[in-house]
């Protein structure tokens, strides 16, 4: 069963093709709340077809961002990833002194390079649209 929504309101298109939106509902039970229109969503809680009618052509544009904004949020993925290899690969290894302490020195070695160049994959001249990521040893 759907909720029925009568009033929308600072409504944002987030495509080209003006299909996904960023929008204020007055929600029956919520008062007003965001709301990401996305005709994908299977969700039928509340009618993105109705909504895109009470939105119909009062919306803000579409803003392609910039390459800065593409790159920044490019960059920001290579440093999640990054940071999950770190965190649960790298670190339960290094930081135990148990187990780094039952490797041989290459092994060590191998490790802690490995560690480095995670650390300095930002220094990659691809970073942050082309990046080599190093093997694990």
């Amino acid at each position: 069963m759907s909720t029925e929504i009568t009033q929308v309101r600072n409504a944002a298109s987030l495509n080209e093709e003006n299909t996904m939106f960023d929008v204020e509902i007055n929600h029956p039970d919520y008062g007003w709340v965001p709301y990401f229109l996305d005709p994908d969503d299977t969700d039928d809680d509340v009618s993105n077809e109705a909504l895109l009618s009470l939105i119909g052509s009062d919306y803000a544009a579409y803003i392609a961002p910039t390459q800065e904004e593409l790159d920044a949020v490019a960059a920001s993925e290579v440093r999640r990833e990054r940071e999950f290899k770190l965190v649960n690969h790298v670190d339960p290894i290094v930081s135990n002194p148990l187990r780094w302490n039952d490797m041989t020195p290459e092994q060590q070695g191998a490790w802690s390079q490995y560690r480095t160049d995670l650390l300095n994959i930002t220094d990659q001249s691809g970073f942050p649209h082309s990046v080599n990521w190093p093997t694990s040893p």
